[in-house]
């Protein structure tokens, strides 16, 4: 008797004992961790390693049991949003300790699009993931933790409603909506699945709709009232009615004071109504307050950082980013602004390496590689000596022009053929909100810049020389904000045209307000008013943005010249690459007509055009054309002006 009691307590020690060891682990596997690695086979023997999913944005470890069908429920969710959102970067492993037999049944019957792996036990052990399953690890960038859950039903609920916030923060917002729909379907009652739903359809526009669904969950008591009047304040801060935004901000306030979303709205608001000292306040309490959604956190602390690096406070800014990148490995826009504060403090290693790393995060974000790419180029002007030396010697040169208020003028008496077309930027005045990207200015006059250049038709002022020039003279935004100030730069640096203007950041976008002006004559020959989104659209309005430049330059400035040479098929003009001819430029070939006397006045009708000719190849300083038609011979001296073509 004795000794069945000693056998049965030595068995419940051992059991007590893998608990403990268990529970030990699962104590191990905590957010921020780096992910245990391993390399496990599937169904089929291919091998997969989990360190070759080091640059993927999102991957999801799930641990089932094949023959338990509450603990595949999750796992047959995720199996749907990847079949519907066949495009996305989530990845998701199924791992299971279960008999080749029983997982052979599972992956026949549910045919998964995402790999079923064989354990042997090990990696489960990794996980403490043997006692309870389901057990889902959400991996983020680099392979970090992100999220731990144990557990199905009510648990596997939360875990779906907290991957749509992590697919909120991806800013993969249909993803997401369908997760929260997927939630919202068998639980009605769940807040905060329709909470992140109301967050996803904001961020896309459709104010109306995230309006009804916060309306439906303030009708709530408690936790339900709290975060649908959050959302409403969101969506009137939207809309543009800040009165309807503060009142309900003010309401969510006294409800619950250590929220702090309600004072991210204030602090917007306030900010945008140019009350500094008091949006400082309610950013700092955004900070402070400890309760919040995590992707309302995250910008509550990105937007404090934008306030600090305003006025200067590059380190205080640069905390603020890290902690919002903590909390949201994904948050492009705070990675990004943190290599702005490098970037004006003349670091350009760390800058590039907060671009790259907001690269990484996301690919197809502009103004990383925007910024990138200007980072590249200055770190290699900084080991270029002759070029910096280049520099040095032209900006000294320039910024005494300024002083004495010369302008370059040009030696040839040739009134007749164009200079070269030399376009500059000063950065555009930013007015309104507090963007939640830092650089606007910098990466739309560096784009529009990068692209005039490349068309071979405008020459765009090096930005380095440009920036050294407006140090060297102590010249800041709030003097480029005066059009002489801007007038006077532009006419030393022999700029024909000079591009200003200004960045209206409005809670829903930024307009932005460009003008061309001509420094010789002041006049505007174009003013382009454009919305902005610094998301995915952004370099698509770009590039329309120097189609409309290029098309008012050669409408209002076209290249004139002469014809050099001429031969039945093929002329030479004195016109090339550094006037901005390209190869597909056409010209018409005119005559002057001679003045009519008329009453004592004499009228001067318009050129007749005798012939048309296309520019089949340039160098610096001529060009050749073949002849398209012409009314006469072609001969030395005849006059080309650029003609419009539907190409451009």
């Amino acid at each position: 008797m004795m000794r069945r009691i000693s056998a049965i307590f030595t068995g419940c020690f051992i059991l007590i004992l893998a608990m403990a060891g268990d529970r030990l682990n699962a104590a191990e596997i905590m957010p921020g961790q780096t992910a245990p690695g391993f390399s496990l086979k599937d169904a089929g023997g291919k091998i997969h390693d989990l360190s070759g999913m080091t640059n993927r944005p999102m991957v999801i470890l799930y641990f089932f049991d094949a023959d338990s069908r509450p603990s595949q429920e999750g796992l047959l969710s995720l199996d749907k949003l990847k079949k519907r959102f066949t495009g996305q970067e989530l990845v998701v492993w199924g791992i299971t300790t279960s008999g080749r037999e029983s997982t052979a049944r599972f992956v026949s019957q549910s045919n998964p699009v995402f790999p079923v792996l064989l354990d042997p036990g090990n990696v489960s052990d990794l996980y403490a993931a043997r006692s309870i399953l389901p057990t889902i690890c959400i991996l983020g960038p680099d392979l970090k933790i992100l999220d731990y859950f144990q557990g199905g039903g009510k648990t596997t609920e939360i875990m779906l409603v907290k991957l749509a916030e992590r697919t909120l923060q991806q800013k993969q917002t249909l993803v997401a909506k369908a997760i929260s729909d997927t939630v919202i379907e068998k639980n009605p009652e769940n807040i905060k699945a329709k909470t992140v739903k109301g967050y996803a359809e904001i961020k896309e526009g459709n104010l109306a709709n995230a309006e009804k669904i916060f309306q439906n969950v303030s009708t709530g008591k408690g936790e339900g009232e709290i975060l649908g009047k959050e959302g409403l304040s969101a969506v009137y801060a939207k809309k543009g009615d800040t009165q309807k935004a503060l009142k309900i901000a003010q309401e969510v306030e006294q409800m619950a004071p250590e929220r702090s979303y309600a004072h991210l709205v204030k602090g917007d608001i306030l900010y945008s109504q140019k009350k500094n000292s008091e949006a400082e306040t309610e950013y700092g309490k955004a900070v402070s307050k400890k309760e919040g959604e995590i992707y309302q956190k995250s910008v509550a602390l990105n937007q404090s950082g934008r306030f600090h690096a305003n006025q200067g406070k590059f380190d205080q800014a640069r905390s603020l980013y890290d902690q919002a990148i903590a909390i949201d490995p994904y948050y492009v826009e705070a990675t990004s602004n943190k290599g702005m504060t490098y970037e004006k403090e003349g670091k350009w290693e760390n800058a590039l390496s907060a671009y790259r790393q907001a690269q990484s995060i996301d690919k197809t974000d502009t103004f990383a590689a925007v910024l990138a790419q200007k980072a590249e180029q200055m770190l290699a002007l900084q080991k270029n000596a002759e070029k910096r030396k280049e520099i040095d010697r032209l900006v000294k040169e320039l910024a005494e022009r300024f002083r004495q208020q010369q302008k370059e003028t040009p030696k040839s008496k040739d009134t007749w053929t164009s200079r070269p077309m030399i376009l500059t930027f000063v950065d555009l005045q930013e007015k309104g909100g507090l963007s939640e990207r830092d650089g606007f200015s910098t990466v739309i006059t560096t784009e529009l810049g990068d692209k005039l250049n490349a068309s071979g038709r405008i020459k765009v002022v090096e930005r380095a020389v440009l920036d050294q020039l407006l140090s060297e003279l102590n010249i800041g935004s709030s003097e480029l904000a005066d059009p002489e100030t801007s007038l006077k730069l532009g006419r030393v640096l022999a700029a024909k045209i000079i591009g200003t203007g200004t960045l209206l950041h409005m809670p829903s976008s930024t307009l932005m307000s460009l003008r061309l002006i001509d420094t010789e004559t002041t006049a505007v020959p174009k003013v382009i008013t454009q919305e902005l989104d610094p998301g995915e659209t952004l370099s698509k309005t770009l590039h329309g943005l120097t189609r409309e430049i290029l098309t008012t330059i050669i409408q209002k400035y076209p290249l004139q010249g002469y014809i050099v040479q001429a031969t039945e098929e093929k002329v030479m003009l004195n016109l090339g690459t550094k006037q901005g001819v390209v190869q597909g430029t056409q010209f018409e070939v005119i005559e002057m007509q001679a003045p009519i006397e008329y009453k004592g006045k004499m009228l001067q009708g318009s050129p007749k055009p005798i012939g048309q000719i296309e520019i089949v190849s340039a160098e610096p300083d001529l060009s050749y054309a073949k002849v398209i038609k012409k009314d006469r011979t072609l001969k030395q001296d005849d006059q080309v002006v650029e003609k419009m073509t539907s190409a451009l």
